[in-house]
Parts: structure tokens; sequence; C-alpha cells
């Protein structure tokens, strides 16, 4: 595999997975699942046990955490409710907000790519006053098969215009590595969402980072890039 300053060279934009990756939701995801286990008569769930479900989109996560009743209505109550808990139960992740700037300042195109309705994710982004860095805001509605079908990944490529050889994405889970893969694109991993190092690692994606920061060496003569 090239160094990383190698790589890095030849990317002119980065596609970014949202939930684990730039944006901690957890609390607010396990708050609407629970809103809807609890129209269902059924307990309350761990947040660390929603966690596990995230990332795959609307259908599966409350497939899987919501056994009773028909999975469309289960949705349709969950997005019902989201609104009313996401924007005061999410957070960034750490240096993601500075990491963003230095990219977008220094001429890289921006991108999210994620499973989330696209809906809940431009308001997130609004509302967390990043909109602005991102060219182009992906969501399942915005191409044939979510992922980890290579659909929506290639959708972001097409709307950025550029060669898939100079984009990058930037994921949390193996679903954001098979994706890539599927989609003959280049993946770079970080560890702050629903799936551990371990995993990660037996995954291979092309670069596991262990800080959002290390993305700062895609920037030529940042801190991050000696």
């Amino acid at each position: 595999m090239p160094s990383p300053s190698i790589l890095s060279a030849a990317f002119r934009a980065v596609v970014f997975d949202l939930d684990g990756t730039l944006i901690d939701s957890y609390e607010a995801i396990a708050a609407s699942v629970n809103h809807v286990r609890a129209a269902r008569r059924l307990p309350l769930m761990p947040s660390d046990e929603v966690r596990r479900h995230v990332g795959r989109g609307a259908e599966y996560l409350l497939r899987e955490t919501v056994p009773i009743g028909s999975v469309a209505e289960n949705v349709l109550l969950y997005k019902e409710h989201h609104p009313t808990v996401m924007a005061a139960l999410t957070r960034l992740l750490p240096e993601v907000k500075e990491t963003l700037e230095l990219l977008y300042g220094h001429g890289s195109a921006l991108a999210v790519c994620s499973n989330k309705p696209v809906v809940f994710s431009r308001e997130l982004l609004e509302r967390l006053s990043l909109s602005g860095l991102f060219r182009t805001i992906v969501g399942p509605e915005d191409a044939p098969r979510p992922k980890p079908a290579p659909d929506m990944l290639e959708e972001a490529v097409r709307r950025l215009g550029l060669p898939r050889s100079q984009v990058l994405y930037v994921g949390d889970m193996v679903i954001d590595i098979d994706t890539a893969r599927s989609a003959g694109i280049a993946v770079w991993t970080v560890p702050t969402g629903s799936e551990d190092l371990a995993r990660l690692e037996q995954a291979k994606p092309d670069r596991l980072l262990h800080s959002f920061a290390e993305l700062k060496e895609l920037v030529p003569g940042s801190p991050r890039s000696a």
C-alpha cells in the first residue's frame, strides 16, 4: 500500500459517512428507537445496544430494535419523532470541525454519503454550522440502493465531477469499507462509531486512522503531515 503522503497527494475530494464519523448521534437515535418501542409496549433498549444497529439505514435499524409491528409503520413513527430530539442529543465528534474547515479552506471538495435520511443529515449539518462546507449531501433517497451497495457513493462521486481515483471515502464501519470497495474508491476509517478497532482492522481499509485529525495530512504542510 502506498504511504499516506503519496495517497493524500492524489485526493481532490473527501466523502464522509455521518453517524459515528462526523457526529455522535447515538443518544438521539436511541431516544427515537425507544419512542417506537414504547408505542409497541416494549421496554427501553440501552443506547449501547441500539448503537450496534446504527449505520445500515432506518429499515434495518427498526427491524433489529423493534420486533413488533410492521417495519414501515415503525420507521414512520421513528421519523416523526426524531426531529424532536435530533438537534439536542447530537454533537460533533472531537477534531471534526477544525479538520473539515482546514480541508475546505485548502480547496478540498467535501461531501457526505450516509444511510441516514437525507433530510435529517441536512438539518443536522445546518444546525452544527457545517452545511456550507459540503458540496453535496447524499442519502438513501438519492440512489436505488443504500450502502453497502455502491450506488450512493457513486452518486456522490458523480455530483463531485471527479475521477474515482481522486476521491477518498471516510467512514467508521465495515459497511463503509464494503461500499467503497464496491465503488472502486479508496477508503479510510476511524474507530469512533458502531464497530471497534479489531473489526475495522480485520476488514482492511486502505488506512485505519486513530484520530480524525490525521486527515489534516491531506493538506501539504499541515502539522499532522510530518
